[in-house]
Order: structure tokens, then sequence, then C-alpha cells
């Protein structure tokens, strides 16, 4: 093949035909550029061949036809020309092999790249029911010369064919599209991509074409065709600077190519073709989504439909969050949600299809970037923990993030998000782009949260680490500035935002002092842990670390980085490590507490206090919107006095998982009553009520929030919780009824509970720290395995943060001591032993 120069060369040397003469002129001159340029050199060869098939035969029952990207009039410089001489089998074979050659010779002796073939309409028609790219190329297929009416019944037969045989043909071809991206990769994040054939390319934007031919689906058309144009004008200067038909966008010529754009540079270039490739792969998924529906549904719906004696199929919608229901597959919005209303619903519908392991709704993306609207300043903890939900659901982020993306709720959200966004590395070790190996890596961190206290400032720290790299300078020190703004606007307070600001600046310590470093001076471990300040720090450190390596390439992690980074890590751990125990909280009760302690004391029985709680919309916020000046909820404050007997942990949270209240927070301590208290409950007591025998009362003080519809009345918490305490009521029975009435989802896959014995934890009772993924129903399975094992719980703290608990138990033996230390690990391995055996895999 030779080059647009070659041409050139034959131009003046040979004296070339007209073609020949006018395409160099449309190709170097400077006057079109883009889809007009194609669609003129469209025009000119189309009048070029038009002019040899006219040489020929020409009469009726012959045509010549253009196929594929010919057959869309999209001409690049260097394009093949895909042609087909049609014929109806009624001429004599020699002419039409003679006509063949006369319109093929000139296109080869013009050093153009030719796809030929000479067919009758049933044999075209034979060709394409066996070769799915023929089928393809056909769909396309434009008259050039000869007979019109031939041509047109080839294509009315082609297209009827495709629509007919689709609900075959369309699985066939989705499987090629997905072996052609194992092959070619993702454009999007490729330093040197095939424009063609890579996903997200020129290839995928043919193949939706096809799909909506078949008209069993239609890809979202927003923005489809500026990208596609985009990709053609990139390939168009790939053409001309290489003067090769090549589709590779190599590394070497993109200066040149963004220079024949006029743009800034190589990084301007790829920041574009990433972004268009990154509509085309978005809209795929949603097309390919909807194909797989609507083939289900016409399966699925004839049974359905002659069971129910010819009635439609009535369609499922099962709740996932408040506003937020599953439907045929997919996570949409309710039909009372108000996205106008809810600032929040974005975040908790993405973070309820990452956790289902669902593709959130097209439909309720785009509603919900048009309605919702903006969050106030800072977050309501609602939108904090949504996020942190979202973050922690692993491989499924992923999909749900670029679903946002795609719509424009990321920037919205997070304004920073726009500089790195589509961010090429022009680094071998980087296989992802910047801002989607921001988002690998709270994938990567999703299945380190068991190894860290706070599992929300993780996963918010693998978002942010990069965030600096679309400033100038050093982007840690850029990206300490951001994650500090962010981390507040985000709502942490500020020991959390000084966390995460030191996180994000000390992102690559651990890494380059393990492998840069000395590790046997102890002047290297100590300013280490100088820098770090923590325990707690340096294990989110250390997590970071890994989940940054991993998420970067497998040239950037290895088992000896590893174990030179675990190394660090204990040296440093030793040296900021003492022997400082934690005793359980001996604060006084309030007032409230102590009246209800008292109640509880003097009637045997629970006692119960709800309070909303809610949290103030600044005022800045509120001048935004005419109602934001309603506080946001925050959840319910549940206030529970009982008398201390066995089994009041599993009985309450249990009680409120049946009631589809999730567990935010919760405080668990006994209260020893002082005598005063004693002869104060003797006075008051009624006639005929005997004073309890036990000297104690549970205070439990819980913040939950309904999973979606509306609280209960305290009234039936307390009868609920009375007769879990009698045995009356058998709570496990009920929750394992309520979970085989919903249908099971694939959900996301959560690393494994983590149960431990925390070392000097305190004096007086040994501390279970249990790390799992939330589930309903999970506090209560806890519970239950602690009594099993005949412990006491004196104290618990727990913590809800996203879908990851983090829970803090403080138990005795019988007599009231610390357990033995092979006891206590012999309870903690139970523990675990039970949660992962759990119906619910937490």
């Amino acid at each position: 093949m030779t080059s647009v120069n070659d041409v050139r060369t034959e131009a003046s040397d040979d004296k070339p035909s007209g073609y020949a003469a006018a395409r160099l002129r449309l190709l170097q001159g400077g006057a079109q550029s883009g889809p007009p340029r194609r669609s003129a050199l469209a025009e000119l060869t189309d009048d070029w061949l038009t002019e040899l098939f006219g040489a020929g035969t020409g009469g009726a029952g012959v045509s010549l036809v253009a196929v594929g990207g010919y057959g869309r009039g999209e001409l690049s410089p260097r394009s093949d020309l895909d042609l087909l001489l049609l014929h109806d089998g009624s001429a004599d074979p020699g002419e039409i092999a003679a006509l063949a050659d006369r319109i093929w010779y000139p296109v080869w002796d013009l050093g153009l790249a030719l796809d030929h073939s000479v067919r009758t309409p049933s044999e075209a028609r034979k060709t394409a029911g066996d070769d799915l790219k023929v089928q393809l190329g056909l769909l396309d297929a434009r008259h050039i010369a000869g007979d019109l009416g031939l041509t047109a019944g080839l294509r009315t037969a082609v297209l009827a064919d495709w629509r007919n045989q689709a609900p075959k043909r369309l699985p066939e071809l989705r499987e090629l599209c997905e072996e052609r991206a194992e092959r070619q990769g993702e454009l999007q994040y490729l330093l040197e991509p095939d424009l063609k054939e890579a996903r997200g390319g020129l290839r995928d934007a043919v193949t939706l074409r096809a799909v909506a031919a078949s008209w069993l689906a239609d890809a979202p058309r927003e923005g489809l065709a500026d990208a596609r144009r985009r990709l053609l004008d990139v390939r168009d200067a790939l053409h001309l600077t290489t003067g090769r038909a090549t589709d590779r966008l190599a590394l070497q010529e993109q200066d040149q190519v963004a220079a024949e754009l006029g743009l800034l540079d190589a990084d301007t270039l790829l920041r574009q073709v990433y972004e268009a490739a990154r509509t085309v792969a978005y809209a795929s998924d949603v097309t390919w989504r909807e194909v797989s529906r609507v083939l289900k549904s016409r399966s699925v719906r004839p049974r359905l439909r002659a069971m129910l004696g010819g009635k439609p199929a009535p369609v499922e919608r099962s709740p996932l969050a408040e506003g937020v229901v599953e439907m045929d597959g997919e996570v949409v919005l309710a039909r009372a949600a108000r996205p106008e209303r809810d600032p929040v619903l974005p975040l908790r519908a993405a973070a309820a299809a990452a956790q289902a392991g669902l593709p959130l709704s097209l439909h309720a993306v785009r509603r919900m970037a048009a309605a919702a609207r903006p969050l106030p300043t800072p977050w309501p903890a609602e939108a904090r923990e949504q996020l942190v939900t979202l973050l922690g659901a692993g491989r499924t982020t992923v999909e749900v993030w670029e679903a946002l993306e795609a719509e424009g709720l990321i920037t919205r959200l997070l304004p920073d998000w726009e500089r790195v966004r589509c961010r090429p590395q022009r680094n071998a070790v980087h296989t992802w782009t910047v801002d989607r190996h921001l988002v690998e890596t709270a994938v990567r961190a999703s299945a380190l949260t068991r190894r860290v206290g706070r599992p929300d400032l993780l996963l918010v720290a693998a978002l942010l680490h990069d965030i600096g790299k679309g400033w100038p300078g050093d982007h840690s020190v850029a990206g300490e500035i951001i994650a500090r703004d962010v981390a507040a606007r985000i709502g942490f307070d500020r020991a959390d935002v000084t966390v995460l600001a030191s996180l994000v600046r000390h992102h690559l310590l651990l890494i380059e002092t393990a492998t840069r470093r000395d590790l046997e001076d102890p002047a290297t471990v100590r300013a280490v842990a100088d820098t770090v300040g923590s325990v707690g720090t340096l294990e989110l450190l250390h997590a970071l670390t890994e989940a940054d390596a991993l998420a970067t390439g497998p040239a950037a992690w290895s088992s000896w980085r590893g174990s030179l980074v675990a190394d660090l890590v204990k040296r440093v751990s030793a040296v900021l490590a003492g022997d400082n125990p934690v005793d359980i909280d001996a604060a006084e009760p309030t007032a409230e507490q102590e009246r209800l302690a008292l109640e509880a004391f003097r009637t045997g029985g629970p006692v119960l206090a709800l309070r909303a709680q809610t949290e103030a919309v600044p005022a800045e916020s509120a001048q935004e919107s005419s109602d934001a000046a309603a506080p946001e909820p925050l959840g319910v404050e549940l206030l529970i006095a009982v008398s201390d007997q066995p089994g009041v942990l599993p009985a309450v949270a249990g009680v409120l998982a049946m009631h589809r209240l999730a567990v935010r927070t919760a405080e668990l301590r006994s209260l020893s009553l002082p005598e005063e208290w004693a002869r104060t409950a003797e006075r008051s007591a009624g006639k005929g009520q005997d004073r309890p025998e036990s000297g104690s009362v549970l205070l439990l003080n819980w913040r939950v929030a309904a999973e979606y519809g509306s609280l209960p009345q305290a009234a039936r918490l307390r009868a609920d919780l009375v007769r879990a305490l009698d045995g009356s009521l058998d709570i496990a029975a009920r929750l394992a009824e309520r979970d085989a009435a919903y249908p099971r989802r694939r959900g996301v896959v959560a690393p494994p509970p983590r149960v431990t014995v925390a070392s000097a934890g305190s004096r007086l009772a040994t501390v279970i720290e249990v790390r799992a993924q939330d589930a309903p129903g999970l506090l209560h399975r806890i519970g239950r395995a602690l009594e099993v094992s005949g412990v006491q719980v004196r104290s618990a703290h727990v913590s809800t943060l996203g879908a990851n608990a983090v829970d803090a138990f403080y138990v005795t033996g019988p007599e009231g001591a610390p357990l033995p230390s092979e006891e206590a690990v012999s309870v903690a391995r139970s523990l675990e032993s039970a949660l992962q055996t759990s119906p619910t895999g937490a």
C-alpha cells in the first residue's frame, strides 16, 4: 500500500487520472476537515467509480454497491474501499468478470486498498447468514451506480433478515465484541490505543448502529454522534501524518496527530480520545443490557401470560433502599421518589446498586442528574455514609461509578474530579488513567477493610490519594490541600480531616522507604514513626499502600515489595505502640438515662425512648432552595434500659432487624445502681410489685435509621422486645422467613469477617473486635454467638461505617473477670466461624 506521499509522486511523474489529482488536492487542502472532508472524499470516489462502471455493460440487472464504512460515506484518507458488484444472474458471467476487472484494476493501480466481491442478491444474503461481519457490512449498503432497484431490493431483504434473526444473531454479535475487547483492551485507558478495534472504539460505534437497526434496542444517543466524529477525526489525522492505513495511535505519532488537529499537546489528544471512548463504551453497556432484558422478556412472558390466562405479567419491584427499587435486573427509582427534594438520593441509589451487584438504570441516572439539588456543605451524615458504602462494594463499584460519571453526577458531587477525569498517565507501570486508577484503588482497598479500624477513612483516602495529579508540582503536596478541603466538605470532623490529608500527603512514604532505605537504621524507622504519628494511621497507610500498588499494575506490587513494607510497618508499629489499656467507659449517666434506668429497675421490664436526630442545613445552602431550611434527618436515637439479664444484646438487635432498622452506632454498658436508687425504686413500686433482685441495669444507646419506609412506633418495638426477652418471639425464625421471601441477589463478594482479641485492650474485661460486612441481623448473630460462648457482655461499642461493621465487645467470664488468653482466642474463633457460616455471608 502506498502513502499519500507516494500518491503525490504518481501525480507528478505518471500524469494520474483526474480522480487521483482531485483526491490529492482534497487531502492536502486545509479548507476541509472532519465530516465535510470525509463526505467530499466519498462523493469524489462515487463519481470516479460511476465513470468506471459506465465504461462497462452498466445495464439493467447489475449495480455497484458501497458497503461498510464507505457505504456510510465515511472515507478516511487511507480507508479501504468496500465494494460489492451485484448482479441478478441474467448477464453472461464473462461480461460480469470483465466489468469487475475494469473497476477493480484502476483502484489497485492507484494504490488504494480494496475489499471486493461479486454476488447475486441470494448469494449475498446466504453469505451474510453464514458470516456475521458480512451481514454487518451489508446493513450499510449504499447504491453507487447501475440498477437502483436491484440495490434497493437487496438492502430491504438484508434488513428484514437482520430483524428476523436478531434474537439469535445479537447474542453472537455481543460475544464477538467481548472477545475483541479481551484482545484489544479498553480504548479509554490505553496509551497506544487501536481507535477501531479496542473497546469503546469505532467498531463498537458501528455495532450500536446494527443493534438499533434490529429494532430490539437503541443506544443512548446523547453525545454518541459527537464521540464517533471525534474518533474519526483522530483517525483521519493519523492517516495523514503517517501516510498509512493504521488505526493504532502510537506514542511517537501522538504529538504530530495533535498538531494536525490543532490541539495543545498529546495529553490533550488522549483525553479527547478517552472521553469519546468512554461515551461509546457506556452506550454499549446500556444497549447490551437492554438487549438482554428484551430477549429475556420475550422468552419468559409468553409462558407467564399463558399461566395468567392471557393477562400481562406483573412487574416485580423489590425495595433496596429509601426511594430505590430493583426492577427487571436494574436499579430504578421508586414511584414515590422525589430527587428534587432528596439530595442524597443519587448516592443512596448508587450505593444500593453497587451493594446489590446491579446496574443503575439509565433513566434513573438521567432523572437524578436533571432533578437532584446539590448537597449542602458540609454533607449530611447519610450522604457521607452512602459514599463510603458505594466505595466499599468492590468490583461492582466501577460500573455504577461510570454510570454516574456519564451523566456528570461525579463532578457535581466532587468538583475536583474534573481535573483528573480521563487524564493519561505516561508511565508504563500504570494500567489506568488517573480517575480510573483512583476508583480501582478504592476497589482494591475494599478487600482490605478488615485490617483497619476505620474502613471509611481508608476508602475515601483511596479515592483521593492521587487527586493532586490534576495540578502542577508534587501531586502529593497538592493532593493534601485538595483532600483536606474535600474531606471537610464531605462532612468529616477535624480529626478525621487531618488523618485523610496525612494519608494523601504520605501515600508513597512506606513503599519508598521500604525499597530505598536501610530498615536496620533506627533513624529510618523513627522518621517514619514521627511522620505517621499513630498506630491507627499506620495501619491505614499500610492498607492504602498495598491497594495503590495493586491498582497501579502488575509491575508495581510483588511478594518481595509486600514483605519489605510489612517489615517496615512492624518496626514502626513497635515504636508507636505503648501499653495504654482502655477501660470500660465509666462516664456518669445523663439525667434521661438515669430516669430510664430507674424505671426499668422499678418495673423489671424494658423501657424505651425514641428521639429524632437532625442536622441543621447551613445558611448558605438554605438560600439555594426554598425548602432547604428544613433540618436534614440523621436517623433516630433509641435509648433502652432493661434489667441486667442474659440475651439482651441479641434480643434488641434482632427486634431492630425485624423492623428493618439499620444500626449506625450503638453503645451498651452495665450500670450498677447506687443504694439510694434502689430505695427510691422500692418506695415508688406499686402494690403487688416486687423489687427486682438484680442490682444493675443495661443501658443501650443506639442510632438507627429505617432502611426504607417509615419508622415503627416505640410501643410496637417495646412489645416485641418483651416477647423476645421472655422467649415467645423466635427472632431467628422471623428473620429467616423474611430473607426467604425476597429474591436472592448476587450482591457483592465482601471480604470475610475478621474477629480478633485486642491485646492490652482493658484491665477489667477482654476486648473482642469484630470487623465484618454489615447486613440485616448481623448484630443479632454476634450477640447470640457470644451468648452461646458463655461470656457476659459488659460493654459494647458498635459502628457502621458505610457497609462495614466495626464493633468492640468488652466481655468477661461468669465471675466477672477477663477471660484467660486461650479462652479469649477460642471465643474469637467461634464467633468468626459463626459469622462466616451465616445465611447472608456477612
